[in-house]
């Protein structure tokens, strides 16, 4: 499936993996994000062999309305507020979502797979 945008000269077709890599990419850059986690186990291990693949963890459903809701499966980072990294994940992939490929989105429900802890120094 894929997202239609019409315009006066035509119209424009946005593939899912297309939005769930816009999705991918913009959730990267928030702070306090260790990674996207994979949807379930069968991917999860065929992502082990995968480089660079952003979409990965990102679910995109469509609505008739020409709206989209997003399910984002991440792992974040020991010692900080899952909460703001979850609100600060939803503004930025709204923003970038509507400024760069102009579909209204409906939802964006985040799902923490996982906590990494990383550089515990011991004494």
């Amino acid at each position: 499936m894929s997202q239609q945008i019409r315009l006066e000269l035509g119209s424009i077709y946005i593939s899912e993996q297309v939005i769930a890599t816009f999705c991918g990419v913009a959730a990267m850059e928030c702070y306090g994000l260790v990674g996207m986690a994979p949807r379930n186990v069968q991917e999860g291990l065929s992502e082990l062999l995968r480089r660079d693949n952003y979409d990965r963890g990102v679910d995109v459903q469509l609505y008739d309305d020409n709206s989209i809701g997003l399910r984002l499966y991440v792992v974040v980072q020991y010692g900080l507020k899952i909460s703001e990294v979850a609100k600060n994940i939803q503004e930025r992939v709204r923003y970038t979502v509507e400024k760069h490929l102009g579909l209204n989105v409906r939802n964006i429900d985040i799902r923490v797979q996982g906590v990494r802890v990383t550089d515990i120094k011991r004494k």
